[in-house]
């Protein structure tokens, strides 16, 4: 086996790789709580506790914080996502011990002081603001919401201004004790680390609740076709166009990395060959894909002048027609290809190595080597591929986000 795990009496699982050519270490405390998690009137909860947790404890002000890893010429931060929290740093070898003491520091001891809670509602809101005023990322959110409606997943990871504004120092404090409980904790660390030590460290170190976290309620989502168009006076057109895909367990999570590859994984993907190089009509277009505990996303971003959107989501609909009828053996090999040469160059970085240790941990139950990996890419076939996307790109499942000066109804013609 390439790491090691071990999972404390408390509950708490940790898992490293062991680098020792580095002298390194990327650590990541990895919370299972994430903008799903949250009941409607907290939208928005996770992500403010991420901000809340750098703000000081009982011992350090936020300055004490920051200057501790600014001396070790050392990083520090952190992530929101859907389903997880990350808290993470990358030093050298022989500053494991304060990293671990600080992030412990940080994650059992913060302050949630009324004061801070005030400050950093302002700052969210500011960037809430910011997030509507920037289209080309907005328009994933309105896409997630539109897929995702009267689901959890679709709630907003920022959360929205009106709950934002509501929050104050019991909601914080509840929701945390709530949420941030060893069973949801995954320790991960790559690098130049000796588990042993790491066990012994964070053992001492980090106690949080002895409470067991609740389970997660996991209902999947109906797949339906849908339009939704925000009129927004924009000098672009941002379009997403996709729908439900797979789990992050699903055995067909390869094939889903095969065929976004092939539609939208780089330069010479379909999507940008036929929309950008061919008809010069976006500069940006790409496909992504999302795996959650029950569900996930594909999804194809385009921007593009109000006048191309109509043409653009004709073009992204008949690559999807086109990928459901057939894949080329010499197109699968490339794409193959790309994905292996992608996942080894991503494995020289320490934190790219802990990243995958935590998430896989935390969401799919399994960490996989680089030689299974491979092995799974490469047994995907071209009647995989299509087999897959007749599953999953089919115009019954599409859905359709756009927002641009545009009326609600323009564009809804188009995805019949």
């Amino acid at each position: 086996m390439f790491f090691d795990k071990t999972v404390l009496p408390s509950g708490i699982t940790i898992v490293t790789e062991s680098m020792e050519r580095v002298r390194s270490v990327a650590l990541g405390f990895w919370v299972g709580v994430g903008s799903r998690d949250e009941p409607p009137g907290l939208a928005g909860m996770s992500h403010f506790i991420e901000h809340l947790l750098f703000k000081g404890t009982k011992t350090r002000t936020a300055k004490d914080i920051s200057a501790t890893f600014d001396g070790l010429g050392a990083e520090l931060n952190a992530f929101t996502a859907k389903e997880y929290t990350c808290y993470y740093a990358r030093f050298l070898d022989e500053h494991l011990p304060i990293a671990v003491d600080v992030l412990t520091d940080m994650l059992e001891e913060t302050l949630f002081a009324d004061e801070h809670v005030r400050s950093e509602r302002e700052v969210i809101l500011e960037e809430i603001h910011l997030h509507e005023d920037t289209p080309d990322e907005q328009i994933h959110d309105l896409f997630a919401q539109t897929v995702f409606s009267g689901h959890p997943l679709g709630a907003p990871i920022l959360g929205h201004a009106e709950s934002v504004a509501g929050f104050a120092r019991g909601d914080v404090v509840g929701y945390y004790s709530d949420t941030y409980v060893p069973d949801r904790l995954v320790v991960a660390a790559a690098g130049n680390v000796r588990h042993a030590e790491l066990v012994d460290l964070v053992g001492e170190r980090l106690r949080l609740s002895t409470e067991p976290g609740g389970k997660r309620k996991e209902v999947v989502p109906p797949p339906a076709g849908e339009v939704m168009v925000r009129t927004k006076q924009t000098e672009q057109a941002h379009i997403c166009c996709g729908g439900l895909a797979l789990d992050a367990r699903h055995q067909d999570r390869f094939v889903l990395s095969v065929l976004d590859t092939i539609l939208g994984g780089g330069m010479s993907a379909r999507l940008f060959q036929e929309i950008r190089e061919k008809k010069g009509l976006a500069y940006s277009v790409y496909s992504y894909h999302s795996l959650f505990s029950e569900t996930g996303l594909f999804v194809v971003y385009a921007g593009t002048r109000p006048s191309n959107a109509e043409e653009v989501i004709r073009l992204i609909q008949a690559e999807f027609a086109s990928i459901r009828e057939a894949v080329p053996e010499d197109e699968l090999a490339k794409a193959k290809d790309h994905i292996k040469g992608q996942l080894v160059l991503s494995l020289e970085s320490t934190r790219s190595r802990m990243t995958r240790l935590g998430k896989s941990e935390l969401t799919q139950g399994e960490i996989l080597s680089l030689d299974e990996l491979v092995a799974r890419i490469d047994k995907v076939s071209a009647a995989d591929v299509v087999r897959v996307a007749e599953q999953l790109l089919t115009p019954d499942r599409s859905v359709l986000a756009v927002i641009g000066p545009f009326g609600a109804d323009k564009l809804a013609h188009l995805m019949g």
